[in-house]
Order: C-alpha cells, then sequence, then structure tokens
C-alpha cells in the first residue's frame, strides 16, 4: 500500500498527511508549551509531510482515545506525543491499544533491559512503577528509544491505517524523530528527500497588516504556496510556504517570492526567519563601529535589556539610565526643569533632550531615548494611555518619533522598545 491511497471508513486517506496529538493536562493548563508539536510540524513539513491538524488532550483514556479515533478517519496517519511514562496518568498506551481492540503485553526483553538500565545508573531495583513502560500492544512494534527509557511504539490496522507513539519528553521526542520517526514514514512511502515542503519568514516592523496586504496585493504564488501574515508583539511575519516534488524549484519559488516582497515593502523588512531587531541592530552597530547608549523612562530598563540580551553587545553598548522621574531626568540626563513645565514628562522636548544628555554622559555616537504613558493610569484627553516619545541622537543628528501604542502595561512597553530599536536601525543600516 505504499505510495497509495487508501480508503478507512469511506474517507480518503492520503500518506502525506498526517495528524499530531500532543497528550498531557500540564498542556491544556497552559503551565507547558507544545514545543513537541512545533518541532514535528517543523521536520516533518522539511519531509514534505503535511500536518492536517494538531491536538491537546488531557492524560483520560476517554479523551484520548476519542482523538485517535476521529485523527484516524481523517487521516489514517497518527502520531502521538507523551503518556508513555510509568505513572498511572500516562494512558496512551492503553488509549490506543483500546482503539484498536488490542491487549496489552509486557515486552520481557525490553523489561530486562530497563531493570539492568536502573542497576548501573541508579545502582538500586527498578521500581516497579516503571513496568508500564515495558507494555505494548499486541502486534505493535517496539521503537527503540536511545534517549530514554520508554520504548515508541508503531501500531496498524488491517486497512494501513496507523499511530506512532513517541515519548513526551523533549530531548526524547527529538531524539527519537531522527533515529526512527522520519526513517519509518520513509519505509511507508511518506517522508522522502525530493517531496518538500519549504517555508521562509520576512519580518516586519512599524507597519500594518492591511497596509503590507495592499503592497502585496498583486504577489502570485503557485498552486500549493501561500504567503502568511502573522502579526505578533515584534510586528507582522511575512511567511512563504512552498511544497513542490523538485526542491531546487521550491527554493528558486522561495526566492522569487522574497524578491518581489522585497521590492514593495524592503524599508519595513528587519530580518528574516529567527532574527531578533535588538541583533540586528547591535550587529549594525558593530559592523560601523558605532557604540550605543540609551535613556529610558517609560520602559524601565526594557530597551537596555534587549540590546544587553544580545551576545556581545558589550562590544558596543556602553550603558544607560533609567530615569524615571522628573528629578532623576534632569538629575542624570540634564533634562531641564522648563522643558519639563513647559511640555511635560511625555513630550518631544523632553525626549530630545533625554536622548541628547544619554549621549553627552556616555559620550556615545547614538543614543536612544524613551519617555510615554504606559498605563493603565496616567493618561489625559491630550496625553492618552500608550502615547510614546521616542528619539535618536546619532552624530550631530537628532530624529524624534511620536508613536501611538496600543495593549496592556507590558505590550505598550515592548513595543516601544521594538519601536526605538527600528528607529536606529533605519538611522545606521
Amino acid at each position: 500500500m505504499v505510495g497509495a491511497r487508501r480508503e478507512a471508513h469511506g474517507v480518503p486517506v492520503s500518506p502525506q498527511l498526517v495528524e499530531v496529538i500532543t497528550v498531557g493536562d500540564e498542556l491544556l493548563l497552559g503551565f507547558t508549551v507544545d514545543t513537541n508539536g512545533a518541532f514535528l510540524a517543523q521536520r516533518l513539513a522539511e519531509r514534505g509531510i503535511a500536518i492536517a491538524r494538531r491536538t491537546a488532550v488531557g492524560d483520560t483514556i476517554d479523551d484520548i482515545v476519542r482523538a485517535v479515533e476521529e485523527a484516524l478517519d481523517r487521516t489514517g496517519a497518527v502520531i502521538t506525543t507523551g503518556g508513555l511514562g510509568p505513572t498511572s496518568d500516562d494512558v496512551t498506551r492503553d488509549a490506543v491499544a483500546a482503539v484498536f481492540d488490542r491487549e496489552l503485553r509486557v515486552d520481557e526483553p525490553h523489561l530486562q533491559w530497563m531493570r539492568e538500565r536502573w542497576q548501573k545508573r541508579f545502582h538500586r531495583e527498578m521500581p516497579e512503577s516503571n513496568r508500564r513502560q515495558a507494555m505494548i500492544p499486541e502486534g505493535a512494534r517496539k521503537l527503540d528509544n536511545k534517549h530514554g527509557s520508554a520504548p515508541g511504539i508503531f501500531i496498524e490496522d488491517e486497512t494501513g491505517r496507523f499511530v506512532v507513539m513517541l515519548p513526551g519528553v523533549p530531548r526524547e521526542l527529538r531524539g527519537m524523530t531522527e533515529d526512527t520517526l522520519l526513517p519509518l514514514l520513509g519505509e511507508r512511502g511518506l517522508a522522502t528527500d525530493t517531496d518538500v515542503i519549504i517555508s521562509s519568514t520576512l519580518r516586519t516592523t512599524g507597519i500594518a497588516e492591511s497596509m503590507l496586504a495592499d503592497k502585496l496585493s498583486a504577489l502570485h504564488l503557485a498552486e500549493g504556496s501561500s504567503l502568511a501574515y502573522l502579526p505578533g508583539i515584534d510586528g507582522v511575519d511575512l511567511r512563504i510556504t512552498v511544497r513542490a516534488s523538485d526542491p531546487g524549484a521550491a527554493y528558486l519559488e522561495i526566492a522569487e517570492a522574497a524578491a518581489f516582497i522585497r521590492e514593495r515593502v524592503g524599508d519595513a523588512i528587519y530580518g528574516e526567519d529567527a532574527d531578533d531587531l535588538a541583533r540586528v541592530v547591535v550587529d549594525a552597530c558593530r559592523d560601523q563601529k558605532i557604540n550605543l547608549s540609551v535613556a529610558e523612562s517609560c520602559t524601565g530598563g526594557m530597551l537596555g535589556a534587549r540590546i544587553t540580551s544580545v551576545p556581545g553587545s558589550s562590544d558596543i553598548f556602553v550603558g544607560g539610565v533609567i530615569a524615571y522621574s522628573n528629578e532623576a531626568k534632569v538629575e542624570q540626563l540634564g533634562v531641564s526643569p522648563a522643558s519639563l513645565k513647559n511640555h511635560g514628562a511625555v513630550s518631544e522636548q523632553v525626549v530630545r533632550e533625554m536622548a541628547l544628555g544619554a549621549q553627552k554622559k556616555f559620550g556615545t555616537e547614538l543614543a536612544l531615548a524613551i519617555t510615554g504613558i504606559a498605563g493603565p493610569g496616567g493618561g489625559t484627553p491630550e496625553k492618552p494611555v500608550g502615547l510614546i516619545w521616542i528619539c535618536a541622537a546619532f552624530g550631530d543628528g537628532i530624529k524624534p518619533l511620536q508613536m501611538r501604542s496600543w495593549g496592556d502595561r507590558e505590550e505598550i512597553r515592548y513595543r516601544a522598545a521594538q519601536a526605538a530599536m527600528e528607529l536606529a536601525r533605519r538611522l545606521i543600516v
């Protein structure tokens, strides 16, 4: 049946589509972020396999059974992560065995291996609860786990529908994906080296999603390819995704689409894929031998923290001042009391003086300053919450900019720091 299109319960099953089910109450409660699902999505896409749906369920047999049955009916190919441990809430193997109407049996060689492993590692007898990890559904295939004690499990029915069960520990999941999962899917004609799904992301900031959409309305991609607009607190990411049987053709289409986008919105693009704006600014300062300082009010050190989170930022970052009160602005940055009285702390005049004060205090070519109203209180009709003034003093020039931010207090502060770095990028890159 490899490579063929199958029918399961009257539902067409595509060999290039799978569903992923991540198991754990901690995922539903928000205590743990589902990094396993994201990792699988990326690695499978690189091999031409699309994830039709990702589902998170709790540690309940009935919920897992229902999720697996529905996923099998949709695609016939399911990967689960989690629930293979030794405790009473690790019930994935029990649930999947029930779906396939199989009994659980002890794999004696694996049980003996675990006992020996415990003796070598911990110099004591293996707890009896670990015996659960050696339970395998009848007729299933044990998948070696070189990274932990719980084996993976592959189980298939007479129609060719299957479930691959993998551990939930991220290190084990990632190791088994490379060692076992991808080769297994390759055996079944799913994972290939030539049928690929390739994505590339261009990162923008300071431009609205709707404006980007207008500028890029003339972009045409081949069938099966797409451009996604992904707004977030950093800005709007533009993700180009291409699926093709020829990797060369896929990369060419990615390159052509990226060139089209850069031609129309290039000034708003600060990086690609996982690039961070702070790193872009730090790298540009290092390349041009520009040293940098900051003066912050409403962001309370967030701008300096973003910059110093970049390894090697000490090459260019000299220091900063958190001048939260008016007195600190006067004493630490030389802001004029008259400017504060006549214009207020959140004003173009004051942010200019803050930037110049930091530039003078630290002797830097570039200084960034921020003042604003982060909320939730403190706003007025004339100066509402979200009003931010930023300024860059660069050499003998100075560039102030007013922005109206939104969101809660932390989002407003983060966007202000992002905007200050974007102002710097546009001046020096």
